[in-house]
């Protein structure tokens, strides 16, 4: 056993991360809460003073949660009572406002351990959507490391700015968003083999290749979420033949729920399935090459492949500029939050 004592921790006080105050504390004007009855049955409300959450079963007015503990009971005009609680970072990706499908909380949590985003890491990543990865990958790295998103359309980064402060309680001073095909602007931003990981959620990320071994350093890692099979295997066989790059792996995971009440313990009818892909790479030295399969199929595409990989046929839909608008005013309403320490107007 070592004589050497075992270093202290710094207090609390003393590191207090972005974000922190807005999981602790009483319950405050302008948060989220989470109330569930007693059948289960959930809704997320925004608090307001004087509001009310109304239901065929009576009210609940905002006031008597103002002020309460996270976790408290309230009971509304008829006695109907409501746990209420902070959302977790889960619920809140769920119900925070939208404009394209966010990657699922099973499938942020894969590819946070799978690609090892790890604190203080540098990593870029595309196709921010509504910014629900980009809220796990700014947790992973810290408030020292890098995230650098890039989105092609203004109408989602606004939304995914305004979740991203919404859950963090501001801007958060590891993160930038840019505007542009990643592709052209990433080898712009950042220097050649500056880049720990690179996280694609995109179309098609095969026509990053040359882009990601730029900037991408020796040994890191590249993922990829995509949607479906022949995306899979494009992607997979752009890499094996850019020859930069490791044997790719790819996966998916399934989540089943069980039903637990006294004996009766049983898995759930219903699962969240399959929602996407996930394959991982990673970035050999420069003057390397890769080691090929000794027994391979043949894996040519034809011209008839070719001309399939439209967004259409993979399933990408389109999104009306009126509802990217009103997703993006949503998603800042919830950056509106009362600090404590300030009365409240009229006070």
């Amino acid at each position: 056993m070592s004589n050497q004592e075992t270093p202290q921790a710094i207090p609390a006080e003393g590191r207090q991360a972005v974000g922190a105050a807005r999981r602790r504390g009483p319950f405050r004007v302008g948060e989220r809460v989470q109330l569930t009855d007693e059948k289960g049955r959930m809704n997320t409300i925004t608090l307001e003073r004087g509001g009310a959450f109304h239901t065929h079963r009576g009210f609940l007015n905002h006031d008597d949660l103002i002020g309460q503990p996270d976790g408290s009971v309230a009971v509304n005009n008829i006695g109907q009572q409501y746990q209420a609680l902070r959302p977790l970072l889960s619920d809140f990706v769920l119900s925070m406002p939208r404009g394209a499908a966010v990657v699922y909380p099973k499938d942020a949590g894969q590819i946070v351990t799978m690609a090892d985003i790890f604190p203080g890491a540098r990593v870029v990543e595309a196709g921010v959507g509504s910014g629900a990865l980009s809220i796990s990958l700014l947790r992973a790295v810290g408030d020292n490391g890098y995230l650098h998103s890039f989105e092609r359309r203004e109408e989602f980064a606004d939304i995914a700015r305004g979740n991203v402060e919404t859950i963090f309680g501001g801007p958060h001073p590891a993160w930038q968003i840019s505007l542009g095909d990643f592709q052209d602007e990433v080898v712009k931003a950042e220097a050649p083999g500056s880049v720990d990981r690179v996280v694609l959620d995109m179309l098609a990320p095969w026509e990053c290749l040359d882009a990601v071994a730029t900037v991408l350093a020796p040994g890191g890692v590249w993922i990829n979420y995509v949607a479906t099979a022949t995306q899979l295997s494009r992607t997979a066989e752009a890499i094996r033949a850019d020859g930069r790059f490791t044997e790719p792996d790819a996966w998916e995971s399934m989540v089943r729920g069980w039903h637990l009440e006294g004996l009766a313990v049983r898995p759930n009818h219903r699962m969240v399935g399959h929602t996407g892909f996930l394959l991982v790479t990673r970035r050999l030295a420069d003057g390397v090459d890769g080691l090929a399969l000794k027994k391979r199929a043949k894996t040519e595409f034809t011209e008839e492949d070719m001309n399939a990989w439209t967004p259409a046929s993979v399933g990408e839909r389109p999104y009306s500029d009126r509802k990217l608008r009103r997703a993006a005013r949503d998603a800042m309403a919830g950056t509106q939050v009362e600090d404590p320490e300030e009365p409240a107007s009229g006070e």
